[in-house]
C-alpha cells in the first residue's frame, strides 16, 4: 500500500476522482498544512475519511522514543513498510522547534565515526516517508510550530537526491515553511551541491568538512577521495554566489586527530575563503570507533583559536547526553533485540 504522503497532489486527485474540485484542497491542505490524520478530516465526508485511512496507512510505525532535556527533545525509531528503520529528532528552543530527518536507511559514505556510516546502506527513502518525518514531529510540537527542518540524520542526502528535493518543494509549497529554515547536508557530493544551486528554492548549505586537508579527510571522510578539498570548496562557492545563503561547515572533534593547531588553521583559511560559520561538535563515541571526542576544556579552546583567526565559530550544545543519544544508535541498539513500540530504548547523537 502507498502512503498518504507518497501521493504527490496529482495522484490525490486521482484517487479522489469524482469528488468536487474542493476535496482535494480540503486533504491536501489537511494533511499538510495542519497535520491531521485522514480521521480528523472533520470537513471531508465520513466515508472519503475512512477510505483513504484503510487504503493508505502511515509509512513510519513507532518502534521506540526517547524523551529528554526536559522535554525539548524527542527522539524515534521508525519501522517502514519493509522492515527497514530510521530515525528522527524533534528538538525545541526557545525561537524554534526543528526536525531533523532521514534520508537514507542507513548510509553509503563510510565515515567511520558515525554510527550509521558503520552500518552500511539499506536503501532510499521515498519523498513520502521524508515527509511523513515532518508532519509526524509537527503532531508532536503542537501547539507549537515546527519551523525548521534539517536533512542531517541518517543517510546522505545528496545520494538521494531527487526524493530529497522533492520533499522540500513539498515542506515549502504545502507544509508552508521558508526556504530559508530548510538546511540540507552533505558530506561533499559534489555534482548534487551544483545540482542544488540551480534549483529554484535556495535552502541552506552544511557540509559535514572534519578535515581541511585532502590526506586527513580521506581517511576520515572517504567520499573526498572522489570530491576532493579543491572541486568542493569551488561548488560550495558557487552555490553561495547563486543563493546569497551562508554556508555552514560541521566539524566533529575527535581527540588527537583533527582538533590540534594545525587543524584549526586549515579550517580558519577554508571557512574565511568561503565566509563559512564553522558548527563545532563534540564527537560522541560510537562503539565501531576507537577513538574519543576532544575533551570539553579544548574543545572551547579550538573555538577560540578560529575566532582569533577572523572565523565565526560555535559549539553545538549535545541534544540528549544524558541518553547517549546519536543519530543510528538507537537503530543499532534494536538490532537483534526487537521491542515493542513505547519501550525504553537508547540513543546516541551523531558526530555529522
Amino acid at each position: 500500500m502507498v502512503s498518504l504522503y507518497d501521493l504527490d497532489r496529482a495522484d490525490l486527485a486521482r484517487v479522489l476522482d469524482g469528488e468536487p474540485r474542493y476535496r482535494v484542497d480540503q486533504v491536501w491542505s489537511g494533511l499538510h498544512r495542519k497535520a491531521r490524520l485522514p480521521e480528523e478530516l472533520t470537513d471531508v465526508p465520513k466515508a472519503i475519511r475512512a477510505s483513504l485511512a484503510a487504503a493508505h496507512p502511515p509509512a513510519l510505525v513507532e518502534m521506540g522514543r526517547m524523551v529528554t532535556d526536559q522535554g525539548d527533545t524527542v527522539k524515534w525509531l521508525w519501522r517502514l513498510p519493509d522492515g527497514k528503520r530510521v530515525e528522527t529528532v524533534l528538538m525545541h528552543y526557545p525561537d524554534r522547534s526543528t526536525v531533523c530527518v532521514s534520508t537514507q536507511a542507513g548510509c553509503a559514505m563510510g565515515c567511520g565515526f558515525c554510527a550509521t556510516g558503520q552500518a552500511g546502506f539499506d536503501r532510499q527513502l521515498s519523498t513520502g516517508e521524508i515527509v511523513e518525518q515532518v508532519i509526524r514531529a509537527a503532531r508532536e510540537a503542537a501547539p507549537r510550530r515546527v519551523s525548521n527542518v534539517v536533512f542531517m540524520g541518517m543517510g546522505e542526502p545528496l545520494a538521494n537526491y531527487d526524493a530529497t528535493w522533492a520533499a522540500i518543494e513539498r515542506l515549502h509549497d504545502a507544509v508552508g515553511i521558508s526556504a530559508r529554515h530548510l538546511t540540507v547536508s552533505t558530506v561533499g557530493i559534489v555534482p548534487g551541491i551544483r545540482r542544488l544551486a540551480r534549483e529554484a528554492l535556495p535552502v541552506n548549505l552544511a557540509v559535514s568538512l572534519h578535515a581541511a586537508n585532502d590526506r586527513l579527510r580521506d581517511e576520515l571522510v572517504p567520499i573526498n577521495r572522489r570530491y576532493p578539498l579543491a572541486d568542493l570548496a569551488a561548488a560550495c562557492r558557487d552555490h553561495v554566489a547563486a543563493t546569497n545563503r551562508r554556508l555552514s561547515f560541521e566539524w566533529a572533534l575527535i581527540d588527537g586527530v583533527n582538533d590540534r593547531l594545525d587543524d584549526a588553521r586549515e579550517l580558519a583559511a577554508l571557512a574565511r575563503e568561503l565566509r563559512a560559520h564553522v558548527n563545532l561538535i563534540p564527537l560522541n563515541p560510537t562503539p565501531g570507533y576507537p577513538t574519543r571526542g576532544t575533551p570539553p576544556a579544548r574543545v572551547r579552546d579550538f573555538a577560540a583559536r578560529l575566532r582569533s583567526l577572523g572565523v565565526n565559530a560555535t559549539v553545538r550544545a549535545n541534544r540528549g547526553g544524558d541518553i547517549d543519544a546519536a543519530c543510528g544508535q538507537l537503530r543499532a541498539a534494536q538490532a537483534g533485540s526487537p521491542r515493542e513500540p513505547g519501550q525504553p530504548v537508547t540513543l546516541s547523537e551523531r558526530a555529522r
